[in-house]
């Protein structure tokens, strides 16, 4: 399947084009459910969450890929900050089940650590708020992130570049690949390289090819599904001195260039749905 079929599976006619190129995503084809859209507007949500919605499509992302209030879901590396942690646990929190996989109890990292401690302070302290949460550890191939079998979803957004800069990436997908039911789906976002220029293996600034990201994932023995445009940005040139942490929210560069960084936004990013096939 060629580069250009896979990016425009869900941006058929000039009208998703026009969007594309004015900066906007198209409505979800099928209509929101009300239980996401609550969990997406609940108060709790931290304001610094909130405003990146509008770069991060959480309820075309989460529709997209096919979550429904009783899943099982295993959120990869959620972090203290749980962007996605607040929409999905309060949404599954009734009938489903979310399963986070943090990082390794025993890691080094001090970043690790804080945010270990900073998703246990935040939610799973608060189960009237997010529900029985799960908490699983993940370092590559190192742990089960769920019982072999029983998840319904893994997702994992922003990560991909960072497996590959270490190495890990295949170890990574095989973990997923066991916690995934058969006909499971593989969620997967991460900043979209130039299809024009060599990937670099380790990905050192930030951004993978798509058709380089499909490759990879299938290899590990899942089926490509479709992929959504809904968190594309064409004004990101993705040529930055520092890679893709130039824009925001990180602003590496600090106050050079800013305005011009905040205008840009943050990076294009490939939205991709993979399934665990059923044989």
């Amino acid at each position: 399947m060629s580069l250009l079929h896979s990016a425009t599976q869900l941006l058929i006619g000039p009208l998703a084009a026009l969007a594309l190129i004015a900066g906007f995503s198209p409505a979800p084809a099928q209509t929101l459910d009300p239980a996401l859209k609550a969990a997406i507007d609940a108060p709790q949500r931290a304001e610094k969450n909130v405003v990146r919605d509008k770069y991060r499509h959480p309820a075309e992302a989460l529709s997209f890929f096919g979550v429904k209030p009783d899943s099982t879901v295993v959120e990869i590396l959620p972090g203290a900050g749980g962007y996605w942690t607040e929409i999905l646990a309060p949404y599954l929190k009734d009938k489903g089940h979310y399963i986070a996989a943090n990082g390794e109890a025993a890691s080094t990292s001090e970043e690790v650590q804080k945010d270990n401690a900073g998703f246990q302070a935040k939610f799973v302290a608060a189960p009237e708020l997010y529900g029985k949460i799960e908490v699983s550890e993940f370092a590559a191939g190192k742990h089960a992130i769920a019982a072999p079998g029983s998840a319904d979803f893994v997702l994992t957004f922003r990560n991909l570049h960072n497996w590959m800069a270490r190495g890990e990436a295949p170890a990574a997908l095989k973990a997923f690949y066991d916690a995934l039911k058969p006909g499971g789906v593989l969620g997967i976002e991460d900043h979209r390289g130039n299809p024009d220029l060599p990937q670099d293996p380790l990905a050192k600034s930030g951004y993978v090819r798509q058709d380089v990201a499909i490759q990879l994932i299938e290899a590990a023995g899942f089926k490509f599904v479709a992929a959504s445009e809904a968190n594309a940005n064409p004004k990101d040139t993705k040529d930055y001195s520092v890679g893709v942490w130039a824009l925001p929210p990180t602003y590496r560069l600090k106050d050079v260039d800013r305005a011009k960084y905040a205008d840009i936004g943050e990076s294009d990013r490939f939205t991709l749905k993979f399934v665990k096939p059923a044989n």
